[in-house]
């Protein structure tokens, strides 16, 4: 009987499904127990990353390959259990590519002291799984829609028409594409890492994010400075950690002639050799420049990374103006006169007399009292 058949169909589909569920579950506590007591970490980035698509691709698998294709709404289930099939076999590839990226990361620790061959390593992959996510993804969409017929039919009719559609999607998607292209130049050519410190429209800051589109950069101030990756490309900016992130920073200080440099550059190597952000390499004190009033003062000093030598600038710059406003407060400029000079001046008090009284004038208001 027609009923019968179906209960009986019902019945084998949910006996696939739950045996699938099961699999699926037993499979993820089998992973998940051998993760923790093994402490593998790749079990654990294959139960986070796996486990939900991989339970999905099976009870997908069992209801098509269980279900029959006779019965009026067969062809239908049919097809869209093919769908579900086809994007849950693409999020489990997805899944597999997390991992591998997370395993290649997990080799190249960011905790170092030199880390820019690292930088560079981990900005070319998470492009390229990006890139491989979204021709997985492309993959997808096109093997669901090869499945309707009607669109397979239509392919050669649609060739005639591939060119000018071509043309349309090249002009609508022109900045994209620039982007994209942008983006993989920018990782493969080693222009721009992850954890680069940048100077991008006068914002000082780290990269944070590198896609194939846009450049996250994480400002000073904890803002983020969102750019399209074809800035980068045709647009001039400072890359302060390009061969090393070592920096030399500089202090200026607009002082008197009558300040002694010798001992001012004394106390500057007592101050940078007693610092521990000076990466113990270079330092110098020269008078670079002059003024009417003043001579200036560079103090030069190299640190291991760009906040380290910021740090280090404001340590020289407050510690030497602390020595000299205590031991040469003279050296400091100001506008003020010297006292020999006004005693020098000769002062005639035959032009010093009493200020003569104003004359009142006949229509003006007299002062009151």
């Amino acid at each position: 009987m027609p009923v019968e058949q179906l209960l009986r169909d019902v019945g084998t589909v949910a006996a696939w499904a739950a045996a699938a569920l099961l699999v699926g579950w037993l499979s993820g506590i089998v992973v998940g127990r051998a993760a923790r007591r093994y402490n593998r970490h790749v079990l654990g980035l294959l139960q986070r990353r796996c486990h939900k698509p991989w339970m999905l691709l099976l009870v997908v698998w069992a209801v098509y390959t269980s279900m029959p294709a006779e019965g009026p709404l067969g062809g239908t289930v049919h097809q869209v259990l093919l769908l579900a099939l086809i994007g849950a076999a693409a999020w489990m590839v997805m899944g597999l590519l997390y991992i591998i990226e997370d395993m290649l990361f997990q080799r190249l620790p960011m905790e170092v002291r030199n880390n820019r061959r690292i930088r560079k390593v981990r900005t070319e992959i998470g492009v390229l799984r990006r890139l491989t996510s979204a021709i997985v993804a492309v993959l997808a969409i096109g093997t669901m829609l090869m499945t309707f017929a009607p669109l397979r039919e239509l392919g050669t009719s649609l060739l005639a028409s591939a060119g000018v559609a071509g043309a349309i999607a090249g002009l609508a998607a022109q900045t994209t594409l620039r982007n994209v292209l942008a983006g993989l130049q920018l990782a493969l050519t080693d222009q721009l890492r992850l954890d680069d410190v940048v100077v991008v429209e006068e914002e000082w800051g780290r990269v944070e994010e590198l896609t194939l589109t846009h450049v996250v950069v994480r400002l000073w101030d904890e803002r983020r400075l969102m750019l399209p990756t074809a800035y980068f490309i045709t647009t001039p900016f400072q890359n302060w950690t390009r061969n090393e992130a070592r920096v030399t920073g500089a202090v200026l200080l607009h002082l008197r002639y009558t300040a002694p440099v010798e001992e001012l550059r004394a106390e500057a190597r007592r101050i940078v050799e007693l610092s521990p952000l000076w990466d113990r390499r270079d330092w110098i004190l020269q008078v670079v420049d002059t003024t009417p009033l003043t001579m200036v003062v560079r103090v030069l000093a190299s640190a291991a990374d760009a906040p380290s030598s910021w740090d280090l600038r404001c340590e020289i710059r407050e510690q030497l103006i602390a020595y000299l406003r205590t031991e040469h407060p003279d050296a400091l400029p100001g506008l003020r006169c010297d006292r020999a000079q006004q005693a020098a001046v000769p002062v005639d008090l035959s032009i010093v007399t009493a200020p003569e009284r104003p004359r009142r004038s006949p229509h003006s208001i007299p002062p009151d009292g």
